[in-house]
């Protein structure tokens, strides 16, 4: 069935940025322009709809610090870092 939660995570997976935007995380938590820089090619539009994405299947945190100005960092979860060793 196309709802099938292993064909979900495959398709994420095969998503052209999310291997980039999960082996940037792997040392540690990143806000987002430093994963901008990191990965060479991407765009601000495509890596927030990417973050968002894996937010939402529960590969990435995204924490909120409540400073001024705002920061917010994102790193991997434990189910994202599960994902390495298949990466790898």
């Amino acid at each position: 069935a196309t709802t099938c939660p292993s064909r979900t995570v495959l398709h994420r997976i095969g998503a052209r940025w999310t291997i980039f935007v999960v082996t940037a995380l792997v040392d540690g938590a990143m806000r987002f322009t430093e994963l901008k820089t990191y990965i060479k090619g991407i765009t601000p539009k495509v890596l927030t709809e990417t973050l968002r994405a894996l937010e939402i299947d529960g590969l990435v945190l995204r924490t909120d610090f409540d400073e001024n100005p705002p920061r917010v960092e994102y790193s991997l979860t434990p189910l994202g870092h599960s994902l390495l060793v298949p990466l790898q």
